[in-house]
C-alpha cells in the first residue's frame, strides 16, 4: 500500500517514549499557527513510498521500542497508518500517534487505527498555549492518552496518570 510521507526518522528519541521509528505523514488541513512541521501540510507534498518498505526497515532494528505516526495528520491516511501500526504490533512494538483531532471528536472510522494505537497525543497545536517544558507535546491543551485504558474505563485516562 502506498503512503505519502514528509519524512522518516529511523531512530527518534523525542517523538514518544523510548527509541522510535517516526513516520511523518504528509497532509494536514489544520494549518495551526506556529506548527513545527508546516512542510507536512500540502496534501500532495512529500513522497509516495510503499508501506512494506517502511515495515521492512522497522523489522530490521532490534533497538526500537515502537513507532510514532505523526505528521501532518495520520488520520488522513488511516488505512496506510493502520497497516504500519498493525505490523509494529506484530513485532511487539508499541504505537504512538499524534493527531490534531481530540479523542472525543475523531473522524469516521477512527477506531480502525485506534485499536492498534497505545498512546494518542491529541489536540491541535495552539501557539498561545505553547510550552517548551511539556513532555512529548507542544501546547498545554494537548493530552497524552492511554488508548487501551481509555477504552476499558470508558473515560479519558492520561498516560501520566498510570505511571507512564
Amino acid at each position: 500500500m502506498l503512503i505519502r510521507v514528509a519524512g522518516l526518522i529511523p531512530e527518534s528519541f523525542v517523538d514518544g517514549d523510548g527509541i522510535r521509528y517516526a513516520i511523518f505523514m504528509q497532509g494536514c488541513l489544520r494549518n495551526c499557527e506556529g506548527c513545527q512541521n508546516p512542510e507536512t501540510h500540502a496534501l500532495n507534498g512529500g513522497k509516495l513510498i510503499e508501506t512494506s518498505e517502511i515495515i521492512s526497515e522497522i523489522k530490521k532494528n532490534p533497538l526500537l521500542n515502537g513507532i510514532t505516526l505523526t505528521g501532518g495528520e495520520p488520520f488522513l491516511q488511516i488505512d496506510a497508518a493502520n497497516e504500519l501500526a498493525t505490523a509494529a504490533k506484530t513485532f511487539g512494538l508499541n504505537v504512538w500517534c499524534y493527531t490534531g483531532y481530540t479523542f472525543e471528536k475523531m473522524p469516521p472510522n477512527a477506531e480502525i487505527l485506534l485499536k492498534n494505537v497505545d498512546i494518542l497525543v491529541d489536540g491541535e497545536f495552539i501557539e498561545s498555549l505553547r510550552d517548551v517544558d511539556l513532555q512529548f507535546r507542544g501546547s498545554s491543551n494537548q493530552r497524552i492518552i492511554d488508548v487501551k485504558k481509555t477504552f476499558e474505563q470508558k473515560k479519558i485516562v492520561l498516560w501520566t496518570e498510570i505511571g507512564g
